[in-house]
């Protein structure tokens, strides 16, 4: 061989050589498929099923019906009931009827009007949904929601390919608006928004369930497959201590008095003398089962959360203090004049009048703050707050409501100039509508005061119901001397000679007070309108309910013995009716309203 010839031998490789170099790579590509066929059967083997099994699993949270709200006679006012969402998959709905020769329409055409025809909605938009998830390459898309477990049933024996449902719970409210405040309201989400809803989650509250099945590629169950139960827990109910009868009636009363005197807002308040709140009432409310039209700032229960100036209902608390300490009785003699100078401003009644001869009981039933101040100065500042406090004015309730406020009861140390004075008849503090049905709780109760309550028994482990636990204790704050008295005192408020005749209710004794505040407008930072309630009990010679009507910043009116007397009547009356408490009238008052006429004076 020439030497050019074996010069080009070794440039393109001699044939053993080259052989070798190809087994090598052989031996090293064969090596690396065998190392990944050993990795994919035996070492990633249960990983890589397990992925494979994910992919076919569809997993669902199975909610839990929440517990049921009762009112106290057992009447349902919150429930949750059974309803579905349709899903369906673009994918497999194409395969309906692929080997049909009947003529109907197929694919997700077919699928879309077998929908439509239980649905009674238009196949064409459910179509267009299929198509919007097809064109993005979803294979998962809602087609219905909220539909009835019997439309599902329908739906499920067509056995149309892709289409799968989801179980949810939808809370139910029977007694629509008359109790939506009360209540709050829920999510599809299952997180309540306010009201008993929230304040009892952990009560009403289940635990969901879990559904999960493997799917094959159309859509179908494979009944072979990793599917699971878990079914759900149902949360516990509640039984409240509400009326809903009377809630439903004292509901109507206030809305129609909003609407006339032209008021914001407005609430009423019903409880037992044992502390049972049996009406808390709020307009203008919302309905709970279409939460889309609900406004926001009717989503509030003002019985709890809205504080004003209490006005004149806080002369109880005065006079109820200077009869305690034992400093006038109901008859002592209160020489009113026109107008009275003190912290150098001059303070006036609600009504021009010349010098008036009051007993301390008259000037409770004319509710004359001139008469007030000259009483309730007799008396110490530390003991009035003392007393205030004891009521629980400026605290909580207690009842764990959502938003509920605290009030404001100003310590003694930051009161200055007039403000000594103006507190003793309701102005310069702030109270909640429940915060003085409260006071008044404790005075128709003999001076003690109960826990007011909202929830008389809750559901047990065992399904049973149960006292709700409740640590509160009761406090006395007068004797039941006083308590009667006081009693006896209001009893000329709703007299011809008294600040709201228009509160009496036929063939009942009635015992109340009036109250007309200036309004605090926090949005605008200063006063605007006025705050015109009454509060008032009955029997008054064995007080079982109390109701208080409060009405703010009305516009057709001012007076709570115009706007709000009137309400209280009505309520009262239906209140007294259904509890079947027979009427006892007196033609006479406990106390005399003057100690000597104007007339007798002037002669």
């Amino acid at each position: 061989m020439s030497r050019p010839a074996e010069a080009r031998l070794r440039a393109v490789g001699h044939p053993r050589r080259r052989t070798r170099t190809m087994l090598a790579v052989f031996a090293i590509i064969l090596s690396l498929f065998t190392w990944q066929l050993v990795k994919v059967q035996w070492i990633q083997a249960d990983e890589i099923a397990q992925k494979a099994t994910n992919n076919r699993l569809t997993t669902s949270k199975v909610p839990a019906a929440r517990g049921e709200i009762t009112d106290s006679a057992g009447t349902v006012l919150a429930r949750s009931v059974e309803r579905r969402d349709v899903a369906g998959d673009p994918v497999a709905a194409k395969s309906f009827r692929e080997r049909s020769t009947n003529g109907k329409p197929k694919g997700i055409d077919g699928v879309s009007q077998e929908l439509a025809r239980i649905l009674g909605g238009d196949a064409a938009e459910i179509r267009a949904t299929f198509e919007r998830a097809d064109a993005r390459d979803s294979r998962f898309v809602y087609l219905a929601k909220d539909i009835s477990p019997a439309q599902w049933s329908q739906i499920r024996a067509l056995d149309l390919p892709g289409i799968t449902s989801e179980q949810v719970q939808k809370r139910e409210y029977p007694q629509g608006t008359a109790l939506a405040p009360l209540l709050g309201s829920v999510n599809a989400q299952d997180v309540p928004g306010g009201g008993i809803e929230q304040m009892l989650n952990t009560t009403l509250q289940g635990k969901a369930g879990l559904h999960q099945v493997e799917r094959a590629r159309n859509g179908s169950e494979i009944a072979t497959g990793e599917n699971l139960d878990r079914k759900p827990v149902a949360g516990r109910g509640a039984k409240l201590t509400i009326d809903s009868d009377l809630q439903w009636f004292a509901q109507n009363e206030l809305a129609a008095q909003v609407k006339s005197s032209k008021a914001v807002s407005g609430e009423i308040v019903v409880a037992d003398k044992a502390g049972n709140i049996l009406v808390a009432a709020s307009y203008p409310s919302f309905d709970n089962n279409d939460m889309s039209t609900a406004k926001s700032e009717n989503l509030q229960n003002r019985a709890f959360t809205d504080t004003f100036e209490p006005g004149s209902t806080q002369k109880m608390v005065t006079a109820g203090a200077v009869l305690e300490e034992g400093i006038m009785t109901p008859k002592s003699h209160v020489e009113v004049p026109p107008s009275l100078k003190r912290a150098g401003r001059p303070f006036h009644d609600s009504h021009p009048h010349p010098t008036e001869y009051l007993t301390l009981a008259g000037v409770i039933a004319q509710s004359s703050n001139i008469g007030t101040i000259l009483a309730g100065e007799k008396l110490p500042k530390e003991k009035l707050y003392t007393y205030m406090k004891k009521f629980g004015l400026g605290e909580a309730t207690g009842i764990g409501f959502p938003g509920e406020s605290t009030g404001i009861v100003p310590k003694v140390s930051t009161w200055k100039g007039d403000t000594w004075y103006t507190i003793m008849f309701g102005q310069g503090l702030a109270s909640s509508a429940v915060q003085q049905v409260g006071l008044f709780q404790a005075i128709a109760n003999g001076g003690v005061r109960e826990p007011l309550k909202l929830v008389s028994e809750v559901q047990g482990g065992d399904g049973a119901m149960q006292p709700y636990t409740d640590e509160r204790k009761s406090t006395r704050v007068f004797s039941a001397k006083t308590s009667k008295e006081l009693v006896g005192m209001m009893q000329g408020v709703v007299t011809k000679d008294g600040s709201a005749p228009k509160a009496a209710v036929p063939g009942y004794d009635v015992a109340g007070k009036t109250s007309t505040a200036e309004r605090y407008d926090s949005v605008k930072g200063g006063y605007d309108g006025v705050t015109a309630g009454f509060i008032g009990m009955a029997p008054a010679k064995d007080p079982q309910l109390i109701v208080s009507v409060t009405l703010q910043r009305p516009q057709a009116g001012t007076f709570g013995g115009d706007l709000a007397a009137p309400v209280f009547s009505k309520v009262m009356a239906e209140a007294l009716r259904q509890r079947k408490i027979p009427p006892n009238k007196s033609d006479k008052l406990p106390f005399p309203i003057k100690y000597r006429s104007e007339e007798s004076t002037s002669k």
